[in-house]
């Protein structure tokens, strides 16, 4: 079977640690290119300028941005408008609006659109949402908590307006809860925590309807913590190690402790939404995000610096 070219943009800490073994692994996708200001993938062909890439490389036909959010919108645009397909790493952007207008334009052109979720795809997303479409949930706590010097290390995009702070990983968990709940809720509070030295917040509080609660913070040292717990009807379920192990009733369910499925899934996933002709796009986590930024009350803490 012949492999689709595709292009990576944006070569930093999660092109090169998820997506470039995901692409060498896959059967439907060449890497064929990558841009980047100063990133490269040995062998493969490596430009700097976007636009003329565009230009000298119509035999590309898909294009995968893992660039922070804020540049990534004119990137899309410029690939759409190009005839390229698109698949954007999480979040899709730096705003909803924006990426409503990415949806406009590959729509207009029949183009496909993939604003990816990575966490949706750990090995027990889908049974833990089997599981809880047959009962009734009663609450459900989100404890999210990494260290941002392990997994952003002097990146200060994240802490800048548009790079969403905790809300980097916390949308993670925020895409496996708006998958497997068979309701959706909504935000009605949050806290934020900024530190005195940055735009974005290291921490956060969030309360939901439904009686769910969740709690991000960027500050954790040693083993990193990614649980989701959900009570029900009829037993409670938690998904542990970023979505990946299930648990019911305090026992093993389902799942392995490996996240090393999800980048390949997603690539997979694009190659039949591009075989379809269709788009995907989900914005849900995104949009408990920008209301947490609205309705949170911001409270001051210690500066932080990498």
């Amino acid at each position: 079977m012949t492999r689709t070219k595709v292009a990576l943009v944006g070569i930093g800490k999660i092109a090169l640690d998820q997506h470039v073994p995901a692409l060498a692994a896959s059967p439907d996708w060449e890497l064929a290119a990558t841009i980047s200001r100063k990133g490269e993938v040995p062998g493969i062909p490596a430009h700097t300028d976007f636009a003329a890439f565009l230009a000298e490389r119509p035999d590309v036909p898909v294009v995968s941005l893992c660039l922070p959010p804020v540049p990534r919108f004119a990137h899309a645009e410029a690939a759409l408008l190009a005839g390229r397909h698109v698949m954007l790493e999480k979040p899709p952007g730096a705003t909803l609006a924006e990426v409503h207008e990415l949806q406009a334009l590959a729509r207009d052109r029949g183009l496909t659109l993939y604003a990816t979720w990575h966490s949706r795809m750990a090995h027990a997303v889908a049974p833990a949402k089997a599981w809880l479409a047959e009962r009734t949930v009663q609450g459900a706590h989100i404890t999210w908590r990494e260290d941002v010097r392990k997994w952003h290390p002097g990146q200060d995009w994240v802490f800048e307006p548009g790079g969403m702070g905790v809300f980097d990983p916390g949308i993670n968990a925020l895409s496996i809860l708006t998958e497997i709940l068979p309701r959706p809720v909504h935000l009605t509070g949050a806290r934020l925590e900024f530190p005195e030295n940055r735009q974005t917040p290291i921490a956060a509080q969030l309360t939901f309807s439904g009686n769910v609660t969740a709690d991000f913070d960027w500050r954790q040292q040693g083993p990193q913590t990614w649980d989701i717990e959900v009570r029900t009807d009829r037993g409670e379920l938690a998904l542990r190690m970023g979505g990946n192990v299930l648990e019911i009733d305090g026992k093993p369910a389902a799942g392995e402790a490996t996240i090393m499925g999800e980048y390949p899934a997603l690539y997979a996933r694009m190659a039949e939404l591009v075989r379809a002709g269709e788009s995907e796009v989900d914005l849900a986590p995104m949009v408990h995000v920008a209301d947490a930024l609205t309705l949170g009350r911001r409270v001051a803490v210690e500066p932080f610096d990498f």
